[in-house]
C-alpha cells in the first residue's frame, strides 16, 4: 500500500496553494466539488548527482490545478510530499535534495481548484543518484605513472599501479588506450554527445582479455563514451573529451550501489494496480 505523509497545519496553507477563491465560488452556486481527479500516470525519473528528475503525463481532467511529489524508501512504503508545481516535472534537488547511493521512490498527486487530491500514482518509479564529474585528466603512465590512474571510490586521481586504481591510460605504438586491469571490464559505447546519453550499464560486450596480459584496453576515441565494471563490481561511465600527447581528458559518472547498472536513467513501468491512500500529515 503506497501511503502518504502530508502536515497537518497545511489545511491552510494547502487552500492558498489550491486556489480557494473557486471553493467560494461552489459555494455562492449552491455547489461543492469533492471528487478528486485522476491520478497521473506514468512516471518517469532520472538519476543525476544529489539530483532526481521526476517527469509525468498532464491529467486530462480539466479542473486540475496542478501536483504533489512524493518520495519514499520502499515502493509500497510511506510516502512524504517534497513539493507541489503546477507542470508536469519536478527536480528533487538541493541541501535537503536526494543523496548519492540511496534509492528513492516517486509518486505523483493531481489536485485540483478545490482541494480535491487524487491518489497516488501507480507507477513503479525509482532512482539511484551517483556522483560525475568533470574535466578529469589522465597522463600516459609511461611517462608520469602518479598521474596516470583513476579511482572512482575516491574521485581521484591515483598512480596507475595503485591497488585501488580502476582506470590508467597509455599510448602504444602511436595509438591512445584506455586500460583495465584483468579482474575489471570496459567497453566502448559509441560517439555520444554527452556522458549523460548513456543511462545503464549494459550486461555483454565488453573487451575480452588477450591470452598473456593482465590488461584489458580499448582505443581512446575524444567523442566516444565508454563503460567499466570495476574490480569490486561497481559500473562507472567516462566520455573521452580530448586526447593529447602526453594526457587524456575525461567527464565520468561513477554508481555507488554494487552491482548496479543504473548509470542516470531511472525505472519507471507502468503496472495497472490502484493503491489506498492514507493521508497522516502534508508538509
Amino acid at each position: 500500500m503506497k501511503t502518504k505523509i502530508l502536515l497537518a497545519l497545511v489545511a491552510a496553507v494547502s487552500i492558498g496553494l489550491t486556489g480557494c477563491h473557486h471553493l467560494v465560488d461552489n459555494y455562492d452556486n449552491g455547489y461543492y466539488d469533492n471528487t478528486p481527479p485522476a491520478p497521473p500516470t506514468n512516471v518517469q525519473v532520472v538519476a543525476l548527482d544529489n539530483e532526481v528528475d521526476i517527469y509525468w503525463d498532464k491529467s486530462q481532467d480539466r479542473d486540475v490545478e496542478g501536483y504533489n511529489v512524493y518520495y519514499s524508501y520502499e515502493y509500497n512504503g510511506r510516502y512524504t510530499l517534497i513539493g507541489s508545481t503546477k507542470n508536469n516535472s519536478f527536480i528533487d534537488a538541493g541541501n535537503n535534495g536526494p543523496a548519492n547511493g540511496v534509492k528513492y521512490y516517486y509518486a505523483v498527486a493531481a489536485y485540483d481548484y478545490n482541494g480535491n487530491e487524487s491518489d497516488l500514482s501507480g507507477t513503479y518509479a525509482f532512482a539511484i543518484p551517483r556522483p560525475e564529474g568533470y574535466n578529469v585528466s589522465l597522463f600516459d603512465y609511461n611517462i608520469n605513472p602518479a598521474l596516470g590512474g583513476y579511482d572512482f571510490d575516491a574521485y581521484a586521481v591515483v598512480n596507475y599501479g595503485d591497488q585501488n586504481s580502476d582506470l590508467f591510460f597509455d599510448k602504444y605504438n602511436g595509438k591512445y588506450y584506455l586500460d583495465v586491469w584483468d579482474d575489471s571490464d570496459i567497453r566502448d559505447m559509441g560517439p555520444t554527445q554527452s556522458i549523460l546519453d548513456i543511462t545503464m550499464a549494459p550486461v555483454s560486450g565488453y573487451v575480452s582479455l588477450i591470452p598473456g596480459d593482465n590488461i584489458k584496453y580499448t582505443e581512446a576515441i575524444p567523442g566516444h563514451t565508454y563503460v567499466i565494471r570495476t574490480w569490486d563490481n561497481h559500473f562507472a561511465k567516462i566520455r573521452v573529451k580530448q586526447v593529447a600527447a602526453d594526457r587524456v581528458i575525461f567527464d565520468w559518472a561513477y554508481q555507488l550501489v554494487q552491482d548496479e547498472r543504473m548509470l542516470k536513467q531511472g525505472i519507471g513501468t507502468a503496472r495497472s494496480k490502484t493503491y489506498d491512500k492514507v493521508i497522516v500529515n502534508r508538509f
